[in-house]
């Protein structure tokens, strides 16, 4: 890299360590509230798409050289930026999970009186 790229390249490392932080701040500040955290993740989401779909793949190699190196470039960095969304089986899991700690109290109040109605 030339000097100029490095400039830029710690320039662009600031801004998104900049923005990383905002982003965590906000995410932060809706803790507790998964409507405000939803519309977080999507409008995140958003952005990720609209950078992907329109200047990434407009600033792609007009060759192939030019296009292997940066696939290696992907690779050698980490691969694929990945946005994981929560399967809806995650979500079902957790309200079963929800659900038997709700039915655990009564079904020990339950157990309580039939016990009693033995003993006596």
């Amino acid at each position: 890299m030339d000097n100029g790229k490095d400039l830029e390249s710690g320039k662009l490392q600031s801004q998104l360590q900049s923005l990383t932080e905002a982003i965590r701040t906000l995410a932060e500040s809706c803790q507790g509230d998964s409507v405000l955290l939803l519309a977080l993740l999507r409008a995140l989401e958003s952005s990720h798409r609209e950078i992907r779909d329109g200047l990434f793949q407009a600033s792609f190699p007009d060759n192939r050289q030019a296009l292997y190196k940066l696939l290696r470039s992907i690779e050698a960095n980490g691969g694929w930026p990945y946005i994981h969304r929560m399967k809806l089986r995650e979500i079902l899991g957790y309200t079963e999970k929800l659900s038997i700690l709700e039915d655990s109290p009564a079904k020990s109040d339950c157990d309580s009186a039939d016990n009693r109605q033995d003993v006596t």
